[in-house]
């Protein structure tokens, strides 16, 4: 089983340990960076790529699902968010604090970063799933592992719900 990240003709396509591991690392990122209500509802598709709770194999989603803005300056700000997250999380920002080290996420982020700069957000068809609607989001914060948790109705995030505990 896997899951699939998409962009056009362009797929990063990883295991289930794949992509807990992507996850994991742009959670920590996006969790530092979001500012803005469309940063929180990029974050809050992030949180719902946990397998733990949508199930394994049950994730992945399209750059043209995702609503990227109405202007082109809204399209813009968005597509630079998404970079600056993946860019920060090629940086091994807080990888120290994970309980493993993720040999194999630098190639997953170079190839979804690959993916995000080839898009044209212009394009996406925002299937008003994929992407959380402005009223299920919400800014809340794991206190144990300083990440964002914004699935409605649990109480926890993507490292509670594999049982990671940070290094100290």
């Amino acid at each position: 089983m896997g899951n699939i990240f998409s962009a056009g003709d362009l797929d990063l396509y990883l295991s289930n340990g794949g992509t807990s591991v992507f996850v994991d690392v742009l959670m920590l990122a996006v969790s530092d960076l979001a500012a803005t209500a469309w940063d929180y509802r990029f974050a809050t598709m992030l949180t719902r790529q946990d397998q733990g709770v949508m199930g394994r194999g049950a994730v992945g989603f399209d750059l043209a699902d995702i609503d990227w803005g109405r202007t082109a300056q809204q399209r813009a700000e968005a597509k630079d968010f998404v970079l600056r997250v993946v860019d920060l999380a090629s940086r091994r920002h807080r990888w120290d604090e994970l309980n493993y080290f993720p040999p194999f996420a630098e190639s997953y982020l170079r190839r979804f970063r690959a993916m995000v700069e080839a898009f044209d957000p212009a394009t996406a068809r925002d299937d008003g799933i994929t992407f959380p609607r402005p009223d299920e989001t919400t800014p809340a914060s794991c206190v144990r592992h300083r990440v964002l948790s914004s699935l409605p109705l649990l109480e926890g995030c993507v490292f509670c719900f594999a049982g990671v505990t940070f290094a100290k």
